[in-house]
């Protein structure tokens, strides 16, 4: 596949330990470059170090629009100037749909007149707000923003290192790690935000499609996404926390056919379709005996590889993410009655008849849950024993 980055620039990653008070930035050594790409209208934020091509990065998260955030972290005071907290220029990407977060640190020389290395110039700044703004899924003449900032920087401070910054050229058209000749920050050749376009066809991109529009479906109302929202309270993990990929995938590679096809049975019949090569999905009736035939006629290897992909999608990240602020904000009653999850108090506080909220209504669900598969576990033993 052929990436044409819409911005890269010089930063690297940290280690970000939340345990400690405060919390602790560790910077990597390491020099990298962080950019983003355009792939099936998704935005893909990368990290890499400069030896690794842009087809190897160490770090490649498809971000949903509006759920993540790439803000400075720096001193907010009126007055204040624009400045670290931190001996280091800081950027943190953080999400609505969980509390991860990524830190970077900027690796460009500093323009600052003394040399501070915390002071953010204009162009810092400018390059994380373009980034945030992509994040959010706006419209951008990358091209267009950097030059702005090129020109109105002209002969302020030394800017020969912000020179020295990866070539943004597609694979295939002279992707070399380390080469040189565009501005750091810049757009590629593209411009805007319509570089990077997938050039995978077939069945796979079919896939991702149906697995997007099944799951939009999922997704809750914008107003559960209020980062404020769980900002008092207890605190307490997130489903995409507890659900990512490295957890929920081995368990399909491990699972028996009787979960893979329990678990099938929960998606639409087209997204099974897809993998048996039906050209015209809306020509063909899900219920009909030739649609079950050719559902039926999936290997355990189709079936599984189907599963990863929901599992993998951002969409299901953001549907689990939705669905952990509607439990906080006051639906835990309910969505676990909806689900038939059993939870203390049927979700409510055991007085005034008020809904638990925040990481208590989380913490409340994922006990119900568990609650709910332990007692399924003892029913089928006793079930077992009276065979």
């Amino acid at each position: 596949m052929s990436i044409s980055p819409i911005i890269t620039f010089k930063a690297g990653i940290c280690d970000f330990d939340s345990s400690t008070n405060p919390p602790s930035i560790k910077p990597k050594a390491t020099p990298g470059y962080l950019y983003l790409f355009e792939e099936d209208e998704l935005i893909h934020f990368c990290w890499r170090p400069r030896s690794a091509s842009l087809s190897q990065p160490e770090l490649d998260l498809t971000m949903v629009p509006t759920d993540g955030h790439f803000l400075p972290y720096q001193l907010t005071k009126p007055g204040s100037d624009q400045k670290s907290p931190t001996n280091g220029r800081i950027f943190v990407l953080s999400f609505q749909s969980s509390t991860q977060k990524h830190v970077f640190w900027l690796q460009s020389k500093s323009q600052h007149p003394s040399g501070d290395a915390s002071w953010f110039s204009p162009r810092d700044l400018k390059h994380g707000e373009i980034v945030d703004r992509l994040l959010q899924g706006d419209e951008i003449d990358v091209q267009e923003e950097v030059a702005n900032i090129s020109n109105d920087q002209a002969g302020q401070g030394d800017g020969a290192d912000h020179m020295d910054i990866d070539d943004v050229r597609a694979e295939g058209q002279g992707d070399t790690a380390g080469s040189r000749g565009s501005d750091e920050g810049g757009a590629s050749r593209g411009g805007g935000t319509n570089s990077g376009q997938s050039t995978s066809q077939g069945s796979n991109d079919a896939a991702s499609k149906a697995v997007q529009d099944f799951l939009k479906s999922m997704q809750g109302n914008q107003a559960l996404t209020n980062p404020q929202a769980n900002a008092q309270g207890k605190l307490f993990t997130t489903l995409p926390e507890l659900l990512p990929p490295a957890i929920t995938i081995p368990i399909i590679d491990s699972g028996n056919e009787a979960l893979v096809d329990n678990l099938l049975s929960h998606l639409p019949p087209q997204l099974l379709l897809l993998n048996q090569e039906v050209d015209d999905l809306s020509s063909v009736d899900p219920n009909s005996e030739t649609a079950k035939a050719a559902m039926e006629a999936l290997s355990m290897g189709q079936k599984r590889e189907i599963l990863r992909k929901v599992l993998r999608s951002p969409q299901f990240t953001q549907s689990l993410g939705s669905l952990t602020h509607a439990i906080r904000d006051g639906g835990l009653p309910s969505i676990s009655e909806a689900l038939g999850i059993p939870v203390e108090n049927g979700g409510f506080l055991k007085r005034g008849g008020v809904p638990v909220g925040g990481g208590e209504a989380v913490e409340a669900f994922v006990k119900g849950v568990k609650g709910a598969v332990e007692a399924k576990g003892d029913a089928d033993s006793q079930m077992d024993t009276a065979q």
